[in-house]
């Protein structure tokens, strides 16, 4: 398999006409390599359009989430960022490019152990990973300039936006299938947040998300 011509087609047929046009953003999809980070078994399907299975029913983003993804964020050399989901690890490489720290928190051992082997094998020196449940906080390694939910969210735990440093961003993808929204939150000062919803999509939960209160009649 020709890795480059699928990963420039990737780029050009996926990314590009899905509003995804940073610079920085394209070059570090072309520098850091996903077939590194996908599964052996589906490693000819790296570049495909879909969500790639990771076993525990979790599985990698789309290429096309993962690049809207970093291009909302806007991470910046000395950002501190929280990953919750680490899953293949593919995501938390991108980030640690463009950030000073990324912290990253996968609640299946096997999968966070797999996915520590890549970052020492690729020179990640900026990654700290963390093996727990973070679907409704992360409260151990204190605030952050980024944080990314890597697994939908029906509602979006509050206890996160109050982890953002001021002017800090957060990533989640929002409701309940059909229509999660991806949303960026923008903390604007202390208590304060924007919200912007970029795109809907539809995405596995996040193992242990607080779900909505159901009315039983």
């Amino acid at each position: 398999m020709d890795y480059e011509q699928a990963r420039f087609n990737m780029i050009e047929q996926q990314i590009r006409p899905w509003e995804v046009l940073d610079p920085k953003v394209l070059d570090l999809l072309h520098m850091v390599k996903r077939e590194d980070y996908v599964p052996a078994v589906y490693q000819s399907l790296a570049f495909v359009d879909m969500a790639i299975p990771l076993g525990h029913g979790e599985a990698m983003w789309a290429p096309v989430i993962e690049a809207r993804a970093l291009q909302s964020l806007q991470v910046k050399a000395t950002d501190r960022v929280l990953e919750i989901g680490t899953g293949s690890g593919y995501f938390t490489a991108l980030l640690a490019h463009q950030a000073a720290l990324v912290v990253t928190v996968e609640i299946h051992a096997d999968l966070r152990d797999e996915a520590e082997r890549k970052f020492h094998a690729h020179g990640l020196a900026n990654v700290q990973t963390r093996q727990g449940d973070g679907a409704r906080d992360w409260p151990g390694d204190g605030n952050f300039d980024v944080i990314v939910l890597t697994g939908s969210v029906p509602l979006l735990p509050e206890a996160y936006l109050r982890r953002l440093n001021p002017g800090g961003r957060l990533f989640a993808l929002v409701g309940e299938g059909p229509a999660m929204s991806a949303r960026l939150v923008t903390a604007t000062a202390s208590g304060v947040w924007r919200t912007d919803v970029l795109f809907e999509t539809v995405s596995k939960v996040l193992l242990n998300a607080v779900e909505p209160e159901r009315f039983v009649f």
